[in-house]
């Protein structure tokens, strides 16, 4: 008897030693209304444009029909474009499908955040504030300065001679 009391309190002790995992848990995602297949949302970051649609499922991340691994290779990127999945605490809840073209890789990472943002604030109102509190939908209305007439570039002139 005394035996499976010390059992018990060792098992018991073990688990609240046990370190909390590093991956968040998964909140589970509500179902879809009836007829709606997909929840979609658009970001834009410089001359990149994403289209990002979501639906529950199992966490997979496909951006031009390839996985999210193979298409950013930096983890800058990768860790940008699951960002928003982290805040909201739906790292696994959800399978994201991102179409993107224009810009470069950290522009077109950067509109996939925004739209995926957009997306799942659509579809569970409650991560809205999360989403916010972490600047992640915000639109970086920064972009490229155009060239003048008359100079060499954006801000650059000609070269001056005096003589």
């Amino acid at each position: 008897m005394a035996e499976e009391q010390n059992k018990t309190e060792s098992q018991s002790k073990t688990e609240a030693q046990a370190p909390a995992e590093a991956v968040q848990p998964s909140a589970p995602a509500p179902a879809l209304a009836a007829g709606q297949h997909y929840i979609w949302g658009t970001g834009r970051r410089k001359k990149a444009i994403a289209r990002v649609r979501i639906r529950p499922g199992s966490g997979q991340i496909l951006i031009n029909k390839r996985k999210m691994e193979e298409y950013f290779t930096q983890d800058r990127d990768r860790g940008a474009v699951t960002a928003p999945l982290e805040a909201a605490q739906m790292l696994k809840s959800w399978d994201i499908w991102a179409s993107v073209n224009g810009g470069g890789y950290a522009g077109q990472a950067g509109a996939v955040t925004l739209g995926l943002a957009r997306a799942l604030s659509k579809a569970v109102p409650e991560v809205e504030s999360s989403l916010r509190s972490h600047g992640l939908l915000t639109r970086d209305a920064r972009m490229k300065e155009r060239k003048k007439y008359g100079q060499k570039g954006a801000r650059k002139r000609f070269q001056f001679s005096k003589r």
